[in-house]
């Protein structure tokens, strides 16, 4: 039977390919629909956890890749794929997001003359110092099937010289994961065993290496969260990349927590949703919780000085602050004891993404048989 390979390796891919390999598998059109997990993200939390939490089947083959710089990253997920594609000869390779495992694997896809699909495409910073930018263009070059999730994305590939027919609007299907999970989520027990009220805290992510990795302003945001934690509870989930550079500063844990930001481990899709739904603020650098919380009505605060996801902004919850902490407790204080402003939905986040993007990779399919 063809097959069709559809890569995940790091947690945002999860939440992006569930609804669409859900979807494939309950109607797969007469190919063997896979699941390759590049092991790029193996902490149990960002690994495991999120497969439970999905409702998603153990991924078929896992590379096992591990962390590293970015060139040995990619180097090692491109040579154990190239090896599965050798041997599976998928009719198609689908990949997701952002991260190196779908550049990694949209190169080894190319090479093999093995059409390319790409849930997210089109999203663009504008900001060749992100690695996901790079990523993100790369992948989009070699893909014949681009499935976006917004109409700036439609413009950006269109002005890139794609082509029309190979661009599809399916939506967000990370918001199919969000509307699938709610309820779940808000019957757990995070609230619980933070000890937290509702619209009584922030949740706070940070993990691109331009906010972490240069010491000074890690350190500085750390100070900056902790004079907001008087006012604001804060809830800090540590990424573990995160962790080993907090580790390393003057500013010990202890301080951090006794101000009032609680730290933890990462936390399970499930938990962390139910504490971003219950946020009165959620201070991120992440790209996938600025839709979250665009979805949710939540206000976020992006400590970016761009963002691939402008809907969030135009449409949604989200403001840009830039990567200087100093903004942060202003933008706080604009927040803080305001009344939310009734927001709607971008198009097509609508929890029916999943589906609309498995019509398209069939269509796409049957027009190469």
């Amino acid at each position: 039977m063809p097959s069709v390979i559809h890569v995940v390796g790091a947690r945002p891919n999860f939440m992006k390919m569930a609804p669409l390999v859900r979807a494939l598998w309950d109607e797969p059109a007469g190919y063997e629909h896979l699941l390759v997990h590049t092991g790029q993200h193996y902490d149990e939390h960002l690994n495991d956890a999120i497969f439970r939490d999905l409702q998603l089947k153990a991924p078929d083959v896992h590379l096992g890749s591990g962390s590293g710089t970015h060139a040995e990253q990619t180097a090692r997920i491109m040579l154990a794929f190239e090896a599965v594609v050798a041997q599976r000869r998928p009719s198609l390779v689908v990949v997701a997001g952002d991260v190196n495992s779908t550049v990694a694997c949209s190169l080894v896809a190319a090479k093999a003359n093995v059409p390319v699909a790409h849930l997210e495409a089109g999203l663009r910073s504008f900001d060749w110092t992100m690695p996901e930018e790079i990523n993100r263009v790369v992948t989009d070059r070699l893909t014949q099937l681009h499935l976006t999730p917004s109409a700036d994305a439609d413009e950006n590939l269109l002005r890139e010289g794609a082509d029309p027919q190979g661009i599809v609007r399916v939506g967000n299907c990370m918001i199919d994961s969000l509307v699938d999970s709610l309820e779940r989520a808000q019957a757990g027990s995070a609230l619980t065993r933070f000890g937290l009220d509702t619209g009584h805290f922030g949740l706070v992510t940070l993990h691109r290496p331009s906010n972490v990795d240069d010491k000074a302003r890690l350190e500085q945001f750390l100070r900056v969260l902790s004079e907001v934690a008087k006012r604001l509870p804060l809830v800090f989930p540590v990424h573990p990349r995160t962790r080993a550079r907090i580790e390393s500063l003057e500013l010990s844990p202890n301080a951090l927590r006794e101000s009032g930001v609680q730290l933890s481990e990462p936390l399970g899709y499930l938990d962390f949703l139910q504490l971003e739904a219950a946020a009165a603020v959620v201070i991120t650098d992440s790209g996938g919780v600025q839709e979250e919380t665009t979805a949710l009505g939540v206000p976020c605060l992006t400590v970016r000085d761009n963002t691939e996801r402008p809907v969030t902004v135009t449409h949604g919850t989200n403001r840009v602050i830039g990567s200087n902490p100093s903004a942060l407790p202003a933008a706080l204080d604009a927040i803080i004891g305001a009344a939310r402003k009734p927001t709607t939905r971008p198009e097509l986040w609508d929890g029916k993404a999943g589906a609309r993007a498995a019509k398209a990779i069939t269509s796409f399919l049957r027009a190469r048989a």
